[in-house]
C-alpha cells in the first residue's frame, strides 16, 4: 500500500463579474484545490498502478468536500475538472492515478453527475502550470460552461512529488453567447446531451 504524505493543500476561489462587458447580475464562481504530496513510484518504473487508486480515494473526498465548502455548499455547483502534474522523477501515467479518485469524489459528493470529468495531466519541474478544463457536470455538450482554470504552486511539484487537483465552477462563463444545448435544457440521462 503506497504512501502519498501531503505537504500542503492550497485552495482558491474566483468570483468573475465581468470580461469586458456588462456587470453580471450574478458572478461566477470558479474553484480549485490541490494537494502537494510524495511520489512513491517516483525514481524507477512500476509494472502495476492501478491498485494505488484506491490509497487515493480518501484524498479526493477530502479535497472535494473542502472544495464545495469553499464554494459555499453545493447547491449551483454545475461544472468540474481535474488535473495532475507529477515531479521530473515520475512519469504521466503516475498523473493518471488521478482519474478515480478525483473523478468519482467529486461526482459522488454532487449527486451522480452524467458527465466525463474533464481531465489534464503532465510531468514538469519546480513552478509548472496547468490548465485544468472545466465542463457541465451533466451534459458534455453544454458550450456555456466550456471554460478552464489554471493551477500550479511555486514551489511544487519537487521532482519526487505530484500535484493532484479539482476545479469546480457555479455558472455557465460570464458573457457566454455561442448558442448550444442550454444549461436548463440538459435531460442529464447520457452524459452528453
Amino acid at each position: 500500500m503506497p504512501e502519498f504524505k501531503i505537504r500542503k493543500t492550497m485552495i482558491f476561489i474566483e468570483e468573475i463579474v465581468h470580461d469586458g462587458g456588462p456587470v453580471s447580475a450574478k458572478p461566477r464562481k470558479r474553484g480549485a484545490i490541490m494537494a502537494l504530496v510524495k511520489n512513491p513510484f517516483a525514481g524507477r518504473y512500476h509494472e502495476e498502478l492501478q491498485s494505488a487508486m484506491d490509497d487515493l480515494k480518501p484524498l479526493g473526498l477530502m479535497l472535494t468536500d473542502r472544495l464545495i465548502e469553499a464554494l459555499g455548499g453545493p447547491d449551483g455547483i454545475d461544472g468540474f475538472g481535474k488535473g495532475a502534474i507529477v515531479g521530473e522523477a515520475g512519469e504521466l501515467e503516475h498523473g493518471a492515478l488521478w482519474h478515480v479518485p478525483g473523478g468519482y469524489a467529486m461526482r459522488e459528493r454532487l449527486g451522480d453527475s452524467k458527465a466525463i470529468v474533464p481531465s489534464c495531466k503532465k510531468v514538469g519541474g519546480v513552478g509548472t502550470r496547468l490548465d485544468i478544463p472545466l465542463g457541465h457536470i451533466n451534459a458534455a455538450y453544454v458550450r456555456s460552461h466550456f471554460d478552464g482554470i489554471e493551477v500550479g504552486v511555486p514551489d511544487g511539484p519537487k521532482a519526487d512529488e505530484i500535484l493532484f487537483a479539482l476545479a469546480m465552477s457555479k455558472g455557465p462563463r460570464v458573457h457566454n453567447r455561442m448558442g448550444g444545448l442550454a444549461a436548463e435544457d440538459v435531460k442529464g440521462e447520457d452524459g452528453l446531451r
